[in-house]
C-alpha cells in the first residue's frame, strides 16, 4: 500500500504534466511537437528507473553499520522530499497549468524540440527520483520487497489512468480533494520514516538508546501478522519502539499534518476540469 501510494501520486503529478503539454498543443495545432513531450517523458522515466536500480542495489550490498547508516540517511532523505513536495504541490497547484503553457508557448515559438522535450523530462524526472527513493526507502531491508513492486506498478497504472481521464477531459477530477487526501496519507507514512530513520541511527549508535522499549506490545509484531508488516511499511508501526522512535514521530506528524491542514483548507477548489486538447479547453 505505501508503495501504491506514493507511485499514485507521483505517477498522478507527472500525469498532470504531461496531460496539460499534450492539450496545450493540441490546442495550439502543433501536433508535430507531441512526439518531443512523449520524448522528454521516456526519457526520463527510464533514467529515474537506471538511477532506482543503481542506488538499491548499491544500499542493498551494504552490511552492518554502513547498512544502517545509509538507510537512515534515505529514510530521512525520502521523508523530507515528501513534506516538500506535497507542500509544493499545494502551494503551486494553482499556477501549474500556466507555467507549463508558457514554457511550451515559447519552446514552439522558438522551434526548440529540445526545450519542450527537456520541459516534460525536468518535471517527470523530479517526480520519478522522488519516487525511486520513496520506494527504495520501503523496500531495503524488507522481505516484502515482490508485492511492493506489485504495489507500485498498480498506483502507477492507477496515474496513468487518471491522467488519461485529465487528457481527454470526459471527467471533471477534483485534484484539491485528491492531493489533500492523497497528502495526509503521505505525512503519515513520512512520519514512520522519521521514525524509521531514528531506528536506524541507534542502531549505528549515532543517537543515543535512552529508553528502549518505550512500552512493549503483546500485539501487532510485524515478523508474524500481515496487518502489523502493512502498518510497519504505511504508518512506521513498531510494537516495542524506543522513546527517541516515539518523540520523533510525533514531532513530526503534529506539526507538519496542523500546517498541511491549514495550507489546505484555505485554498480554493483545484482541479484538473478540461484539459482536453480540443478549442474550448
Amino acid at each position: 500500500m505505501a508503495a501504491f501510494l506514493v507511485m499514485l501520486r507521483e505517477g498522478v503529478e507527472a500525469a498532470l504534466v504531461v496531460a496539460i503539454l499534450l492539450a496545450y498543443l493540441n490546442r495550439l495545432g502543433s501536433r508535430t511537437h507531441i512526439r518531443w513531450v512523449w520524448v522528454g517523458t521516456i526519457s526520463a522515466a527510464f533514467l529515474s528507473l537506471l538511477i532506482g536500480v543503481v542506488i538499491y542495489n548499491t544500499v542493498g550490498s551494504l552490511e552492518g553499520r554502513a547498512e544502517e547508516l545509509t538507510e537512515g540517511v534515505v529514510a530521512f532523505a525520502a521523508a523530507g522530499l515528501l513534506t516538500w513536495m506535497i507542500f509544493w504541490m499545494g502551494k503551486n497547484a494553482r499556477q501549474l497549468r500556466g507555467k507549463l503553457e508558457s514554457e511550451a508557448a515559447s519552446a514552439v515559438e522558438v522551434g526548440g524540440v529540445a526545450a519542450l522535450a527537456a520541459v516534460a523530462f525536468v518535471a517527470v524526472m523530479r517526480e520519478g527520483l522522488e519516487s525511486a527513493l520513496f520506494l527504495i526507502s520501503t523496500t531495503v531491508g524488507e522481505s516484502a520487497s515482490g508485492s511492493q513492486l506489485v504495489g507500485g506498478l498498480l498506483g502507477l497504472l492507477t496515474a496513468i489512468g487518471i491522467g488519461y481521464l485529465m487528457y481527454r477531459g470526459g471527467s471533471r477530477i477534483n485534484l484539491r480533494i485528491f492531493f489533500r487526501v492523497t497528502g495526509f496519507l503521505i505525512i503519515l507514512f513520512a512520519a514512520g520514516l522519521v521514525s524509521k530513520g531514528v531506528h536506524e541511527f541507534q542502531e549505528a549508535a549515532v543517537l543515543p538508546i535512552l529508553v528502549d522499549p518505550l512500552y512493549q506490545l503483546p500485539f501487532g509484531d510485524p515478523d508474524v501478522s500481515t496487518i502489523a508488516r502493512f502498518a510497519k511499511t504505511m504508518f512506521g508501526w513498531s510494537p516495542a519502539p524506543s522513546l527517541l522512535m516515539v518523540v520523533s514521530y510525533w514531532a513530526y506528524l503534529l506539526p507538519i499534518g496542523a500546517a498541511f491542514a491549514q495550507m489546505t483548507a484555505a485554498k480554493p477548489r483545484v482541479e484538473a476540469g478540461r484539459v482536453s486538447g480540443n478549442a474550448n479547453g
